[in-house]
């Protein structure tokens, strides 16, 4: 009966041991995990904090955009993929940098330029694209909440119509002519924060690209609005306190 109990406790002193190595070797694991967790975080640096902050009013955001119009086609875009793609199709759309703007911020004058790129003559100083202070606001505003690589698509409808009138006298002015023009062509105006633009010649005239919408024996409707805006956050940068 004796020689039982010995044996028996030698069993179970063995298993006693066996989990107890089989333990050491899951805490080893355990921490080798850990170590390597924590090495990765060290690699990474600060980069993924910043990926999981929210863009704050204040904050100065880098942004990825494309504006489109009523059809939802792009007029301007940052994204160098879909330029290049429209561009082979043998569409108007512009070319242009990211936006870096301070979420939730007005702006204060009724046209912010926009530097934009042609074939043409490349980043000529001319070329500066029109977006409206309300536009600008929505996409400022717009941002805010939004984390880097967030995508969002911004609603930049206006309470102010966005079409004009052109006669054919109108369009003889800037040599175009009625009958070379359909529905559905795009057509480069000028605009300008300074009401009286168009008898001083010094004043900076900006690009907004406008479709045709109608045509009568009198003239076209254009429109120029950009009822929406895809937007990608690139960066974020906190506000200092």
């Amino acid at each position: 009966m004796e020689l039982v109990r010995k044996v028996l406790g030698m069993g179970t002193k063995k298993q006693a041991e066996k989990s107890k190595k089989l333990w050491i070797k899951v805490l080893a694991v355990v921490v080798g995990v850990v170590f390597v967790f924590l090495m990765v975080l060290s690699a990474m640096g600060s980069s993924w904090i910043s990926s999981l902050a929210t863009a704050k009013p204040g904050d100065v955001v880098k942004v990825d955009f494309t504006l489109k119009n009523a059809q939802g086609t792009p007029i301007l875009t940052s994204n160098s993929n879909l330029y290049t793609q429209l561009a082979k199709q043998g569409s108007m759309v512009l070319y242009a940098k990211p936006l870096t703007i301070t979420a939730n911020q007005t702006y204060s004058q009724s046209v912010y330029p926009i530097a934009f790129y042609t074939a043409a003559n490349g980043w000529s100083a001319d070329n500066q694209f029109a977006l409206f202070r309300d536009e600008f606001t929505a996409i400022s505003s717009g941002v805010v909440g939004m984390k880097a690589n967030g995508q969002k698509t911004v609603s930049l409808a206006s309470a102010k119509p966005m079409t004009q009138f052109w006669s054919a006298d109108q369009l003889a002015a800037g040599n175009m002519s009625l009958s070379s023009i359909n529905v559905g062509d795009y057509m480069s105006m000028g605009v300008s924060s300074n009401p009286l633009a168009g008898a001083d010649n010094s004043t900076q005239a900006y690009v907004r690209i406008a479709q045709v919408t109608n045509k009568t024996a009198d003239g076209v409707t254009i429109d120029f609005s950009y009822p929406t805006v895809d937007i990608t956050v690139d960066s974020i940068n906190a506000a200092s306190s």
